[in-house]
């Protein structure tokens, strides 16, 4: 397939496809800035509500910089990756210090935001600003590797990159890239799986047993309110020293506070 042919079939598929989503009828950089970062290794469908909420809580992102990180996580819990969230609380503190409370729209300063690497960076540049950017992220991935190198495997990321290069529509990038992740998303859900012959594919650790999920725990735990540190123990102490682990981590994060023997979500 050419790669006019290519693009043009990507739009096709993507207008049969559109998933409507908040920060797709508002595309304001805020709203792409909590989206981006909340759809980080979480589905669309677990972020959704979750978004709303946020944004009747936190409407721009003064209000954010502006909150307790208790808040902030209160609102995260049951999204996951926990640290998300602080980075994204850090982020609004910079972008009102350094930034005058407007997002970036240059990658270099994106980049310098907690929680932004490149290909979020991407993602920000092409739906809150419209800019041709070459980004990659798990449906670019299935688009690609399911049309050019179906006969492939250990693709790499800079593979794929010289093909979305060559096949971007420079006019309409955003529409583009939404395309791109609705058709990437049918076709998995239609049984193509093929991101296992990505150079950079690494299959995430299963959640049950994990220290990760005591870290869930334990903030759950905490967003009903401050608690004893025996209390909060019991409520989560799992027997295998996976408590211990979990608490350190998330003391050294500074999601969590402790005063005494009480302790609660970071305020």
């Amino acid at each position: 397939m050419q790669s006019e042919e290519f693009t043009l079939f990507v739009h096709e598929r993507g207008t049969a496809l559109f998933r409507d989503m908040p920060w797709r009828r508002d595309t304001s950089a805020y709203n792409v800035l909590v989206s981006e970062i909340m759809l980080q290794q979480t589905q669309v469908d677990r972020v959704l509500p979750k978004f709303e909420a946020f944004m009747v809580r936190f409407p721009d992102v003064a209000a954010l910089a502006s909150a307790p990180l208790a808040d902030v996580l209160v609102l995260w819990s049951g999204l996951g990756y926990n640290r998300r969230a602080k980075f994204l609380h850090e982020a609004a503190k910079m972008i009102v210090r350094e930034f005058g409370g407007e997002l970036p729209s240059i990658n270099t300063d994106l980049m310098r935001l907690p929680g932004v690497g490149v290909n979020t960076a991407g993602a920000i540049l092409a739906y809150a600003f419209n800019q041709p950017v070459v980004y990659i992220e798990t449906n670019v991935r299935t688009v690609y590797l399911h049309h050019f190198f179906e006969n492939n495997s250990q693709v790499s990321d800079a593979m794929i990159r010289e093909k979305v290069e060559a096949t971007l529509d420079r006019r309409e990038p955003r529409l583009f890239y939404w395309a791109l992740m609705d058709y990437g998303s049918w076709l998995k859900r239609s049984g193509v799986k093929n991101i296992a012959r990505s150079k950079h594919y690494r299959k995430q650790a299963p959640l049950e047993g994990s220290v990760r999920q005591v870290r869930g725990h334990i903030v759950r735990t905490l967003t009903s309110g401050e608690c004893s540190l025996d209390v909060l123990r019991q409520a989560v102490d799992t027997g295998d020293g996976r408590f211990e682990s979990a608490y350190e981590q998330l003391l050294l994060e500074r999601l969590i506070q402790q005063h005494g023997e009480h302790v609660r979500l970071t305020q």
